[in-house]
């Protein structure tokens, strides 16, 4: 069983995220050191030691889906100018706004999620728990369990990366960050669909974006 208490010991080694960490004791057995290589593999126990570095150039990227249905602008922020033009950098910035069209996150991260949001999605969980007759003593966690699954689909950087559902797009981001050897965050982002907000029978152009990636 994977504790807090490994997952923070861990964390505290490497940098890491607290997630990431996660899955790294979780795909190890719980072997500390192993997680630790893990990381650095991935080059994660490196990119969080960038990550407090400011990162004020970079891009904004667009991304206009097969006939103008669905169109995406994300702004991804590096250190310098000079990773911003290398073609690996706007190729993950692509591929970021990309995933932004498809998958249609609310939130960058689950920071962004304010309290309120939290609290009426903890309310309508533990409704629906109460509702299939679990026990009292075991709700919460439930909450927190399905919570876990409201953050993996909401926000974008907890998202399986459409291109490789074995990664994250945060792990894909610190991959990156190894990489290019700059700080690269997602500041913020905006997407259009045809016709939304608007009452009508409409196709899955999301679906659609994603037909077009897999082929």
């Amino acid at each position: 069983m994977i504790t807090a208490q490994m997952v923070k010991e861990l964390r505290e080694r490497t940098g890491a995220g607290m997630m990431d960490c996660k899955r790294a004791l979780e795909s190890t057995g719980g072997d500390l050191e192993k997680a630790i290589d893990e990381l650095r593999t991935k080059g994660l126990a490196k990119a969080a030691k960038k990550a407090g570095r400011v990162a004020s150039e970079g891009t904004v990227t667009s991304y206009i889906h097969g006939g103008g249905r669905i169109g995406v602008l994300v702004e991804v922020n590096c250190e310098t100018d000079f990773v911003a033009k290398t073609a690996e950098y706007k190729q993950l910035a692509y591929d970021i706004a990309m995933q932004i069209a498809a998958s249609n996150p609310e939130f960058v991260s689950r920071e962004e999620v304010s309290e309120d949001i939290l609290q009426r999605e903890r309310d309508v969980l533990r409704a629906q728990a109460l509702e299939e007759g679990k026990p009292e003593k075991v709700i919460d966690k439930m909450v927190e369990g399905r919570l876990d699954k409201f953050f993996k689909e909401r926000c974008l950087m907890e998202q399986p990366f459409i291109k490789d559902t074995d990664k994250t797009v945060q792990e894909l981001i610190h991959e990156h960050v190894a990489k290019l050897g700059e700080n690269i965050t997602v500041r913020r982002f905006v997407r259009y669909e045809v016709g939304e907000g608007i009452e009508k029978e409409k196709g899955d152009f999301a679906a659609e974006v994603m037909a077009q990636v897999n082929r």
